[in-house]
């Protein structure tokens, strides 16, 4: 039968001391380190996109109006001047049966025949009295798309002042054009120009 040493000549386990322990922890961690992962967005690049798509859509929603669509319904006047046409400003479309502003396909108004508009100018309904010249339907679709055209204007550089550009047939009674124009006024429009079609003086 076999006999165990006493214990006081049994060999000790060799134990680590605590610089040795750290050193060996540090390199474990540094072995088992990986690279970080992107969690976060870069918010700042991320802002100047957006400016510039922001800068670049206002600037296209004041888009040309140098070839509205005619037909029967909208026959440009024709004119002798020469020189660059004005195109910059809103769009309002006055044909034979409506009006439209801008790119909106919806029409403000609904025009009466060719004698009423004359006698009388647009529908009573629309007014806020017979004799009125204010077109209600119509200044609520300037002051619409008047804080576009603003912000627009804004981005060239340009003051508030915006600028509407009538295309209208060329048989509109002069009522109907004073009608329009007073309400453009109204709703702080301060320059307006007419579409009208380059053409050579009849001799």
């Amino acid at each position: 039968m076999s006999q165990q040493p006493p214990a006081s000549i049994r060999p000790k386990a060799p134990t680590a001391s605590p610089v040795k322990f750290k050193a060996a922890l540090r390199k474990a961690i540094r072995r088992n380190a990986k690279d970080p992962e992107i969690d976060f967005l870069n918010i700042t690049a991320m802002l100047d996109m957006m400016t510039i798509i922001l800068v670049f859509l206002l600037k296209n929603a004041a888009s040309s109006n140098a070839a509205p669509p005619q037909g029967d319904d909208l026959r440009l006047p024709k004119s002798v001047m020469t020189g660059q046409p004005k195109e910059d400003g809103i769009a309002i479309f006055i044909s034979k049966t409506q009006i439209l502003v801008g790119d909106d396909p919806n029409p403000v108004v609904m025009l009466p025949s060719r004698e009423a508009l004359a006698q009388s100018g647009v529908d009573a309904k629309y007014k806020k009295s017979a004799n009125d010249l204010g077109i209600i339907p119509l200044a609520n679709a300037l002051d619409s798309v008047r804080e576009v055209d603003k912000a627009v204007r804004k981005a060239k550089g340009l003051d508030d002042k915006s600028e509407a550009v009538i295309i209208a047939d060329a048989g509109t009674p002069y009522r109907l054009l004073l009608e329009v124009l007073f309400t453009l006024g109204q709703s702080q429009f301060g320059k307006f120009h007419l579409m009208v079609l380059s053409g050579q003086a009849k001799q």
